[in-house]
């Protein structure tokens, strides 16, 4: 029995290695792409707070409902994000088609036109919403628009993270997403963000995203949402705060909501 154990217990060892092994030869790319990945669960639905401050202080507050589902084997997530107050907003949606290899599809709706238009590529670097989030923010970027390096190791409120640089392939992408590059700090052992860092086109410092608070929504497969973000704008000082007030785990959402016709429901 002794030795059935100690085999157990070598055995055990030799696989942690060789995990932490195999972990260790990840590209920049890899881990960048594992960072997305663990954000990415099979359907949510959430309720958030966006809290909009002004260079002198002033708040804004916006309540936003979101419902999420992946397709296609996880290589598609739609998104709906619906503005449920103040009035001034209320009903205002965003819908969104987040692909992995190629250029999302975005559709906004704004009730007071009581009509739905798509954002082109050229928009996605704007604000969205008066926030410091900007369209681009809102979805993964695709992977191969960027060139990764890896810029080592660094400390980030007592979580070791890997430190990925990623900076467009060519200035029509720098300029679609509004960043000619960006650092990110991605947990090395749940690979979730916990900081980013980004530069405007002339090379300046932009922005920077903090990751306050993150929550373990998929047990099983280890899928992760922030759930407390700060935003601060750097050159115009102003910050945009969201807070997940509540959220759930849902794979069974209802797939109707992911149209143009539910989007511009009120």
């Amino acid at each position: 029995m002794k030795k059935i154990k100690t085999l157990m217990i070598v055995v055990c060892i030799f696989l942690m290695g060789s995990m932490l092994t195999a972990q260790e030869n990840l590209t920049a790319k890899q881990i960048a792409d594992k960072s997305f990945e663990v954000t990415k669960l099979a359907g949510s639905e959430a309720v958030s707070t966006m809290t909009i401050i002004d260079s002198k202080g002033r708040e804004r507050l916006r309540k936003i409902a979101q419902v999420t589902k992946l397709y296609n084997n996880g290589e598609t997530e739609k998104k709906l994000i619906r503005f449920i107050s103040p009035a001034d907003v209320k009903g205002t949606g965003l819908l969104t088609y987040d692909y992995k290899d190629k250029d999302d599809d975005m559709w906004l709706y704004m009730p007071a036109l009581r009509k739905t238009r798509r954002i082109i590529s050229s928009e996605k670097s704007k604000s969205f919403m008066g926030s410091e989030f900007s369209y681009a923010d809102i979805n993964p970027p695709t992977l191969d628009d960027f060139n990764y390096t890896d810029l080592g190791e660094e400390d980030v409120n007592g979580t070791i993270c890997y430190k990925i640089e990623m900076i467009p392939r060519d200035e029509d992408i720098a300029d679609e997403i509004g960043f000619s590059k960006r650092i990110s700090f991605i947990g090395k052992e749940d690979f979730v963000i916990r900081k980013a860092i980004y530069y405007d086109l002339d090379g300046e410092l932009l922005k920077v995203l903090e990751v306050k608070e993150i929550k373990e929504l998929d047990e099983k497969n280890h899928k992760y949402r922030p759930i407390y973000m700060i935003m601060v704008n750097k050159q115009n000082d102003r910050k945009s705060i969201l807070k997940v007030d509540e959220i759930q785990f849902n794979p069974d959402i209802k797939d109707d909501y992911f149209t143009t016709r539910y989007l511009e429901r009120e």
